[in-house]
């Protein structure tokens, strides 16, 4: 007498938990489509204007994130570095370059959960075009590692895989024309004291 209400009941929750595992693995796995990548630095042009994925949209309420206007910014993110191996805080890197034009721009360390850093308050744990130190040609090297170094410091902790922001600001590469030229800064990986 149980038997097919229990069999229904069955077949339901597991319809329901495999839609809701795959609805949240697919909100995970992706910001959208569109995605340009300029070495290790992967942006999605697209996923601030009105044409954007619903993918895009859907992740964007889930995180909670408010992102900007077509002309106000474009946000870079690498989670590799220039020789394409996963990004790891127990080792020392040199981001070395120049950036794309921009009024202002801003580089922050995340876990893999895209969550920010936190470091030590007396630590730098961000890097912005007004207090980078540069070199007489306008390019930069910013060493991103957890313990001290010279000149321009990224401080981060050792937590694992990590992810590097970078937000240009007020710039002409934020209407996605002309992304693909664009000269991004190097990941180079200097040493792993800990490996």
């Amino acid at each position: 007498m149980f038997r097919i209400p229990l069999l229904v009941a069955l077949a339901l929750s597991v319809a329901f938990g495999v839609g809701i595992a795959s609805t949240v693995s697919a909100l995970k796995a992706t910001v959208g489509f569109g995605a340009i990548a300029l070495g290790p630095w992967v942006a999605f042009p697209d996923a601030q204007t009105e044409n954007t994925d619903p993918y895009a949209k859907a992740h964007r309420a889930r995180a909670g994130k408010l992102l900007y206007g077509g002309a106000e910014g474009l946000q870079f993110t690498a989670a590799i570095d220039s020789d394409g191996k996963k990004l790891s805080s127990g080792c020392s890197y040199d981001i070395t370059g120049i950036t794309p034009p921009a009024r202002f721009w801003t580089l922050y360390a995340t876990n893999a959960n895209d969550q920010p850093m936190k470091a030590d308050p007396a630590l730098p744990g961000a890097i912005n075009a007004w207090t980078v130190l540069r070199q007489p040609d306008s390019s930069f090297i910013i060493h991103v590692s957890p313990v001290a170094e010279p000149d321009n410091w990224l401080a981060i902790r050792r937590i694992g895989a990590f992810k590097l922001v970078l937000t240009l600001l007020d710039t002409p590469t934020a209407g996605s024309s002309g992304l693909i030229d664009l000269t991004m800064p190097k990941i180079v990986k200097t040493g792993c004291p800990d490996a």
